[in-house]
């Protein structure tokens, strides 16, 4: 009786998988993972102004662990995912997939109409997630990106949240 009362409460420890608010001390874990996976990293800097500025940003908490941090700008019916990211020691087990629906349901909470973010063409893995989530391209942007080489391209996608496959 004690054990369901307390499952009813949510009470029985903390969820597998969620997201929550991220906050200024997370800040480090951040930058653990953005160092981590770009050879181009967001400054600490950039992460407190998007705190400060006051844009959707969400820390991705696995077994009580903090595995990734999405910055997501919500204004007038769109979305713009700015910077997702899920460390690298949880990749290639469908936690990114996982993860960017999470994202789009806050999206669409906060009434977004549509989602658009931009990825590198040399981010395989990623580009791949976005199309199987249902993203499709909807343009580029020349030299958006740094690169060892000078600059990369960018591939602007989009995704429709009012049709019924979002």
């Amino acid at each position: 009786m004690l054990a369901k009362l307390k499952s009813l409460l949510s009470l029985t420890g903390p969820q597998a998988d969620y997201l929550r608010p991220l906050k200024t001390h997370d800040i480090p874990k951040v930058l653990t993972i953005e160092r981590q996976m770009y050879s181009y990293p967001w400054s600490e800097g950039i992460f407190k102004d998007c705190l400060k500025i006051g844009y959707s940003n969400w820390a991705f908490i696995k077994d009580g662990q903090f595995v990734g941090y999405v910055i997501l700008s919500v204004a007038v019916g769109e979305a713009h995912i700015l910077n997702i990211c899920l460390d690298p020691a949880y990749q290639g087990k469908g936690l990114g997939r996982q993860f960017l629906k999470e994202v789009l349901i806050i999206a669409k909470k906060k009434n977004a109409n549509s989602v658009f973010l931009e990825v590198r063409p040399s981010n395989t893995a990623a580009v791949q997630l976005y199309k199987t989530a249902g993203f499709k391209k909807i343009g580029k942007r020349k030299n958006y990106y740094p690169a060892a080489d000078g600059k990369e391209d960018a591939l602007v996608l989009s995704l429709d949240l009012t049709s019924d496959s979002a």
